[in-house]
């Protein structure tokens, strides 16, 4: 096995011009979160990105006994407390019965006393259309500004043309084609995915979840949020945490997303497991106020990318805007 290539902050390093897009992008985060309750018809602030909230959940990660002795440092019990937070990747909260099948399965990790660990949003789609910082800022700052009436539908098509190039690679359509023919598929049954690359220690890994025995036909009838709490009050439920470790940029690029990572095998860390009747309720001020931003976790589990490092600063703002208009309106 070759040795891991070891992390260093030139993989995040933007330039001038990408820290300037960013404060443009960061306003127009603003701008959304504080028009957001009207935009999805509710009486609270919505994040800027994931606004549905299916359920959330209690839940532990169990360490497997086979870890690699190379790794065993950074886990030194046999389990941690979490909590986890379902949702739509939409910014808008679709009240109908049909949502797209982008979902999202972001886990909080707590040591014994309550402290956080780490933070992982993790989707069940495996790579980022995007590579170029700058054109990811001007989409997504034209995506809010669509939904806040600042900006024309034109203007954010030409955006969105600028992004359909880098769609054209082999792992990406392979797995626009894999994403379609499971969109009618349970939640619980997709696999979940960091996309991104984080840090373990000095090593570059990437993340996936895989469930173990889920029926992808569960609740085909009933709407996501119905079929997942069901699920989830009559069963347990387990997946697999595997990880892929970074040991050349040829093969596992750190700044190019819509590829996926080959010659480094899945390596089984552990196990997520939620038992049934660990659902919390997800109206409550503490949960619809959770933040899983990665860049609060301990520095040896922070993300990796320039991509990655946009995260905070939009994390920040859309959870600042949060907390000042939801003290307002809805948990006042």
């Amino acid at each position: 096995m070759p040795s891991p290539l070891k992390y260093n902050k030139k993989f995040d390093a933007l330039t001038d011009e990408e820290k300037e897009l960013l404060e443009i992008n960061k306003k127009s985060i603003a701008d959304f979160v504080e028009q957001s309750p009207s935009v999805s018809d509710v009486n609270y602030a919505t994040r800027n990105a994931h606004a549905k909230t299916y359920a959330v959940s209690k839940g532990e990660f169990l360490i497997d006994k086979k870890v690699p002795e190379e790794l065993q440092p950074f886990f030194d019990k046999e389990k941690y407390d979490l909590i986890i937070r379902f949702s739509n990747a939409h910014l808008k909260i679709n009240r109908g019965k049909k949502d797209i099948p982008a979902y999202g399965f972001a886990v909080k990790i707590k040591d014994e006393n309550g402290d956080l660990i780490a933070n992982f949003p993790l989707v069940n789609f495996p790579l980022f259309p995007i590579n170029s910082v700058s054109t990811f800022l001007k989409l997504f700052t034209s995506v809010n500004r669509f939904f806040v009436k600042k900006w024309s539908s034109f203007s954010l098509m030409l955006q969105i043309i600028k992004v359909i190039p880098s769609t054209f690679t082999g792992s990406f359509l392979k797995n626009i084609f894999k994403l379609w023919r499971k969109r009618n598929d349970f939640i619980l049954s997709f696999n979940y995915h960091s996309v991104g690359v984080y840090r373990l220690g000095d090593f570059m890994i990437k993340i996936k979840l895989k469930p173990n025995s889920v029926d992808r036909n569960f609740g085909k009838k009933l709407k996501v949020k119905d079929a997942l709490e069901n699920y989830l009050q009559n069963n347990d439920f387990t997946a697999d945490v595997l990880i892929q470790i970074c040991y050349d940029e040829k093969n596992q690029p750190i700044n190019q997303l819509n590829v996926e990572w080959k010659n480094s095998p899945y390596l089984k860390i552990g196990e997520i497991k939620i038992e049934k009747n660990s659902l919390l309720n997800p109206n409550a001020c503490e949960n619809e106020l959770l933040s899983f931003n990665p860049f609060d976790s301990k520095p040896f589990f922070q993300p990796v990318g320039k991509i990655q490092k946009l995260r905070d600063e939009a994390y920040k703002v859309s959870m600042q805007t949060r907390l000042k208009i939801n003290k307002l309106l809805k948990y006042r």
